[in-house]
């Protein structure tokens, strides 16, 4: 055994020494550079930080559902599930380089065949026993020695998928939150246009009985009855689906938070303002979503596993060298079995090597090449929709603030308006048409307020998802 010993000095040299075959990474040349057409949203109620955003918002109920959220979506458990066997694929990876020792024993009563070939011959000797017993024990040790590195190769790609599945948690998580303040947002959204409605339909009650009054004085016509009846129905007729899409929100939000629907709805039956998005209190160019999106840096670890997963095919071109040892003891008699005479020892070297496969070893590596190939470009792909996303969120968060603004100042005017067409009707120089017409007016106007108010938040709440949400690669 003691001619082995420079072999394993020499192959663990090696084995240290040796260079990884196969391309390292380099990372590819930020795509976004420059800055964006649409100004960032700097002003709003207040300022805030990209790393909690929601809080911005200044609404207890919406930090609460956003963190609740976070804290307890399934989602997010799955991905924290992923998280933990990415890293036990990484232990996996890393355990290969290391040698191996197995702990065998065994212990049999045999019984001999006396028709065998060896129980024919064995029964014509002195001695002859037929039952016999068999006892052995032995520690095995193996280790495949990564000379052309690609074990450590894989263990790089384990790594960069670790690293992508860590990252992957904090885009669901990044996800999540933002859904959870879109969902709340939208709750808050009907049931202001149900207010919006419902305050509606109480002016078309007053309107109705004012017009029932003027019937009975034979001031007013039958018709305008009915057609102040058919206004309010339209009216009412409004509530029944603002009311279905407030339950939907409602048990969106519950399954967002981990719980069955109608779990938390009684936090939100009361009414309360819609929260005004804030402004951000930092600035951030394209080229920081490079590190700031989680998404774009899962893509990366993705793309660095793909690189890595080049140098295993390519060192299938290579021999691969092992080295194996046992060491143990056999007897026929248990008393024996740890005596000097049925010790029994080995030592092995033994290498692997695809000489002639018809070009399979070509094929791997070249399909390794092709999915390197792939993941470099949906990297840039998720790079660009990431840039896309800023853009797009911020053209609607500006728009539907002009919107909001505009459709402001039109309902101060409509409700001059209305209260001046109902004075002129009481006073008998308007017709019921003007102060109906001037009702639907202001609903529709007010329910555009509202939509719109909703819109700019929504944007807001997309905006900071789209710049990476509450989270950093350094966090």
């Amino acid at each position: 055994m003691t001619r082995f010993v420079p072999l394993l000095a020499a192959a663990s040299a090696l084995a240290l020494a040796a260079c990884a075959v196969g391309p390292d990474y380099q990372k590819p040349q930020a795509a976004l550079t420059g800055g964006y057409h649409t100004p960032l949203p700097t002003q709003g109620a207040a300022t805030t930080d990209l790393a909690a955003w929601w809080r911005g918002f200044g609404d207890p109920e919406l930090t609460r559902i956003v963190e609740r959220a976070a804290a307890q979506n399934l989602d997010v458990a799955q991905a924290a599930a992923r998280v933990r066997q990415s890293r036990a694929a990484l232990e996996a990876a890393g355990a290969a380089l290391a040698p191996r020792l197995d702990a065998q024993g065994s212990a049999a009563d045999g019984r001999q065949s006396l028709l065998s070939p060896i129980g024919e011959i064995g029964s014509h000797l002195p001695g002859f026993q037929r039952r016999y017993d068999d006892d052995q024990a032995a520690l095995a040790a193996s280790w495949e020695i990564d000379l052309f590195g690609g074990l450590r190769r894989e263990r790089e790609a384990a790594r960069a998928e670790d690293a992508g599945a860590r990252v992957q948690l904090a885009a669901v998580r990044t996800s999540i939150e933002a859904e959870g303040a879109d969902a709340y947002l939208q709750a808050r959204g009907y049931q202001a246009r149900l207010a919006v409605a419902r305050a509606q339909a109480k002016v078309e009650e007053d309107l109705l009985k004012l017009v029932n009054e003027r019937l009975e004085q034979g001031v007013s016509a039958e018709r305008e009855g009915h057609q102040t009846e058919a206004a309010l129905q339209a009216v009412r007729a409004t509530i029944p689906p603002l009311a279905a899409g407030l339950n939907a929100e409602l048990n969106r939000l519950d399954v967002l938070m981990g719980a069955q629907p109608g779990t938390y709805r009684v936090e939100l039956e009361t009414d309360a303002r819609l929260p005004e998005p804030p402004g951000l209190s930092e600035r951030v160019q394209p080229g920081d979503l490079m590190r700031r999106r989680p998404d774009v840096l899962a893509a990366e670890q993705r793309l660095i596993a793909a690189n890595s997963r080049i140098g295993v095919a390519i060192s299938d071109y290579y021999p691969k060298i092992s080295l194996s040892s046992l060491f143990g003891a056999e007897s026929l008699d248990a008393g024996k079995l740890f005596t000097g005479p049925a010790q029994a020892q080995q030592l092995a070297a033994g290498f692997r090597w695809r000489l002639f496969d018809f070009g399979r070893v070509d094929v791997e590596v070249a399909s390794a090449k092709g999915r390197e190939a792939e993941a470099l470009a949906a990297y840039r792909a998720t790079a660009l929709r990431a840039a896309e996303e800023v853009e797009t969120s911020l053209s609607d968060l500006q728009q539907d603030r002009l919107r909001a603004q505009a459709l402001g100042r039109e309902v101060d005017q409509l409700t001059v308006a209305r209260r001046q067409a109902q004075q002129a009707y009481e006073g008998g120089v308007a017709s019921l048409l003007e102060v109906r017409d001037a009702d639907r007016d202001l609903l529709t106007a007010s329910d555009q307020l509202v939509q719109s108010q909703v819109a700019a938040a929504r944007a807001a709440v997309a905006t900071f998802r789209a710049l990476g949400g509450g989270w950093r690669q350094d966090s």
